[in-house]
């Protein structure tokens, strides 16, 4: 029998656009009315999904919209999805920062939650009161955070700060603080948002540590919100994938990670749709599909394996190619160049072109795990035909190259090094 930490039935969350006031009135005398007499909310029968990107006809979304799933004991669970698919608020659902619309949750055992900078402090007090302030939330005793106390102040790395009033502090110090309290205090739930990015690389390595220490060491449940594909893959043993409020898929998480990337690449590497490109148009780029040699799965692109950049294009009919130049430049997340390659370095037919799209195989490629985009370039008898900036962001999947048990540190460089002793 499962023993179950969490336990989503028919969750969904609705709110009203606009600003606050405005004509809500009658919409709370129409549903008073109908509670009354015992009829349905009618505005749960209206209402959109939650894209951001699209403008839509209702004053109502659903910000989340008939979630279920389960998560057993002890599981690290990784919330994957773009920014407004609802991983936020189903997390402050789930800790009871607000209600959910329609259905309810089973939770098994207390929740510590880490949902903000500074989630739960008093600005007023102390770093040192904030932490018995946190641990009565969670409806400790004093003695069982005392006992802690100094444990989670040395994880923390703020001792010296710890009786100056929090509003003094800075947000990484805030969310060193915060984390410590809620990785440290007793409960039996530990739901991480996407906080960690305030801190610095070295305490997100610390806490993504202590988190695996939490859910693998101690039996605790972990929740884990993020966009760091391969903090997510490091932690978590399944994931759940939100879109527009809904819930796409509940997996393993190297399952959901990459059907996660494969819908990233197609509704971003559609180079048709872009309209900031400098060229004559005699030749136009329309897609970038970036993929495994063997596979057409997003989860084989990591360092030391072969995959290739299959780049379509458009061509004017009428122009006749005595001369072509295609650039694929490769840029790591602060934008600086890491790598290029170019139809000037190789020897090919120009026939190929009538295929309508070039492929550039990579062999073994030794770029470090991380999030990356492309500069495309082509010239058509010297003359610039397109050129794209930024475009097609791809991740490399983190991995134990060394065959060490030990992941790549992060921010030691963009490529990896094969070598001997």
């Amino acid at each position: 029998m499962k023993n179950l930490a969490i336990k989503a039935e028919n969750i969904s969350k609705q709110y009203r656009l606009g600003e606050v006031g405005t004509g809500t009135l009658s919409h709370d005398l129409n549903r008073f009315w109908h509670k009354l007499r015992g009829n349905e909310d009618p505005y749960l029968r209206i209402g959109e999904a939650n894209n951001r990107a699209t403008k839509g006809d209702s004053d109502y979304v659903w910000s989340l919209r008939d979630i279920n799933f389960e998560i057993e004991q002890g599981d690290a669970v990784g919330i994957i999805g773009r920014n407004g698919a609802g991983k936020s608020t189903l997390l402050k659902l789930l800790s009871k920062v607000t209600k959910p619309t329609t259905g309810s949750f089973k939770v098994n055992g207390r929740i510590a939650s880490l949902l903000e900078v500074g989630t739960g402090f008093n600005p007023e007090m102390t770093g040192r009161e904030n932490i018995y302030l946190n641990g009565a939330i969670l409806g400790m005793r004093r003695q069982e955070i005392t006992r802690k106390l100094d444990e989670i102040i040395d994880f923390s790395g703020v001792e010296r700060y710890i009786d100056t009033p929090v509003k003094r502090y800075s947000s990484g110090m805030y969310v060193r603080l915060a984390f410590a309290v809620a990785a440290h205090l007793e409960s039996e739930i530990l739901i991480v948002d996407e906080v960690l990015a305030v801190g610095d690389a070295e305490f997100q390595k610390k806490c993504l540590g202590k988190m695996g220490d939490v859910s693998k060491g101690e039996g605790r449940t972990v929740l884990f919100v993020s966009h760091n594909m391969a903090a997510i893959q490091n932690l978590c043993n399944s994931s759940i994938y939100l879109e527009c409020g809904k819930v796409i898929k509940q997996g393993s998480t190297s399952e959901i990670v990459n059907i996660y990337l494969l819908n990233q690449m197609k509704n971003d590497t559609k180079l048709s749709n872009i309209n900031n490109r400098k060229g004559n148009g005699l030749l136009t780029f329309t897609e970038l599909l970036i993929k495994g040699i063997y596979t057409d799965s997003i989860q084989s692109i990591e360092s030391f394996s072969s995959f290739s950049f299959k780049l379509f294009f458009d061509l004017n009919k009428d122009t006749t190619i005595k001369k072509i130049k295609i650039d694929i430049g490769i840029n790591n997340f602060m934008g600086t160049r890491i790598a290029w390659f170019s139809t000037d370095n190789i020897t090919f037919d120009l026939e190929i072109l009538k295929k309508g799209y070039i492929e550039f195989i990579i062999q073994d490629c030794p770029i470090a795990p991380g999030d990356y985009t492309c500069n495309i370039y082509c010239e058509v008898n010297n003359l610039l035909a397109d050129w794209l900036s930024n475009v097609s962001p791809f991740t490399i999947i983190e991995k134990d190259y060394y065959n060490t048990g030990r992941l790549i540190p992060a921010n030691q460089g963009d490529i990896l090094l094969k070598y001997k002793i």
